[in-house]
């Protein structure tokens, strides 16, 4: 279980989490080397619910480069070139989309170019009109936090004192556009 927020801004975007990793069966697990966000090429991944998707995804994965066409449009490069490879990339290294829509599933922050997109367990990719994203099971305590007011680690504070499946350290990655 997690909590993934970002934030849009005009030139740039953030996106925190936090650092618990639960188990199916409710073992937890704090490692520092367990980040939820990483860095592959010119994008951030943030990833939430089954493990698999998520190492498969942020450590396995070679996304696509982004050319100056690309960044004409990016919502489109997200349909048309990035989740292609990143569905490719999770069949291969032996992720069943078919077996695994009635399980947890997975959902994506992916940032490139300093924009965020929502990417759920089907692959679509979707924006948020307001600039708020949230993933994992706090996001919605800490985008209720964001709508209030708070800033982003304040807004994971507040998530982890009412979740259980969320837990420090927090890790904030900013992505400008280039």
């Amino acid at each position: 279980m997690t909590t993934i927020i970002g934030v849009q801004y005009k030139d740039h975007c953030v996106i925190a989490a936090d650092n618990l990793v639960t188990a199916g069966d409710g073992r937890k697990y704090l490692d520092p080397r367990m980040t939820k966000i990483s860095e592959r090429g010119a994008f951030l991944i943030a990833g939430s619910g089954e493990v698999q998707p998520c190492d498969i995804a942020q450590h396995i994965w070679n996304p696509p480069a982004l050319t100056a066409r690309d960044k004409k449009d990016i919502y489109h490069f997200m349909i048309t070139k990035v989740m292609p490879s990143l569905r490719k990339c999770l069949k291969d290294n032996g992720y069943n989309f078919e077996e695994k829509r009635d399980e947890s599933g997975f959902k994506f922050l992916i940032a490139v170019n300093g924009q965020i997109f929502d990417v759920e367990d089907d692959c679509s990719v979707t924006m948020s009109a307001d600039g708020i994203y949230g993933v994992g099971s706090g996001a919605e305590f800490a985008m209720g936090a964001l709508d209030a007011g708070a800033e982003l680690l304040k807004a994971l504070e507040i998530a982890a004192k009412r979740s259980v499946y969320t837990a420090g350290p927090f890790l904030v990655k900013e992505q400008f556009a280039k």
